[in-house]
């Protein structure tokens, strides 16, 4: 699963990098322990171009009767989006970008669990996978949320967890934003591992395990 990540690069960078504007209300804040059921950095397509916005991690579907459920839904499983109620009608329309510059994964030891920073070894910022929806609640409250997607992992990763997140390949990110795009099949070929041999990943502080904990030591390398 993806239950960590950190997004701290300079508002200007991001907007560059992804060609957005800001969505109207929008405030942006280095974090550098995102968490499940927080409000997150996200990329959607629109047809005036990128717009970068804030979304609530955790889905919550808008057929579902209140909003617990999102935090269960942080996650969606690229191998089964296509079966699964709550994202296979999505897929087609409702695609997201999530901005990051690396993310946490615990990995088990005898000894117990050691949290790891993953990452590209040039330290650039990169792309999660994300689908979005918008729930109404009974007195006509919207609430937008989103999710991350996981595959399998890659050499990197196999040695730490036994999933990971979608990276998106640079190349890859406009058919995934693109609002004309509702071709499922060649979407979902998107979904797969990233290439491991530009990634490294490294140990970080157990402080990352609370998310009360958002400051720059946590991105330290303590190995």
């Amino acid at each position: 699963m993806c239950g960590r990540f950190s997004i701290t690069d300079p508002l200007d960078e991001i907007m560059e990098r992804y060609m957005a504007s800001i969505a109207d209300g929008f405030e942006y804040r280095p974090n550098y322990n995102a968490a499940p059921m927080q409000y997150i950095p996200t990329i959607i397509g629109s047809k005036s171009g990128n717009r970068l916005g804030a979304l609530r991690w955790g889905l919550v579907p808008s057929w579902a009767k209140d909003d617990r459920i999102g935090n269960k839904m942080i996650n969606a499983r690229a191998e089964t989006l296509a079966e699964k109620p709550a994202f296979k009608r999505l897929i087609s329309s409702k695609r997201c970008i999530i901005p990051t510059n690396g993310f946490y994964e615990w990995k088990k030891e005898k000894s117990g669990k050691r949290p790891m920073r993953i990452l590209m070894k040039d330290d650039r910022l990169f792309s999660l996978a994300g689908l979005y929806d918008t729930w109404t609640d009974p007195d006509g409250n919207k609430l937008s949320t989103c999710t991350i997607i996981t595959t399998e992992p890659n050499s990197l990763m196999e040695d730490i967890h036994n999933r990971m997140p979608v990276i998106l390949r640079s190349e890859d990110e406009a058919e995934w934003l693109g609002r004309d795009n509702d071709d499922v099949q060649s979407l979902l070929g998107l979904l797969k591992p990233y290439q491991a041999s530009v990634m490294r990943a490294y140990e970080v502080s157990k402080e990352v395990g609370n998310v009360r904990n958002n400051n720059e030591g946590l991105l330290k390398d303590i190995g």
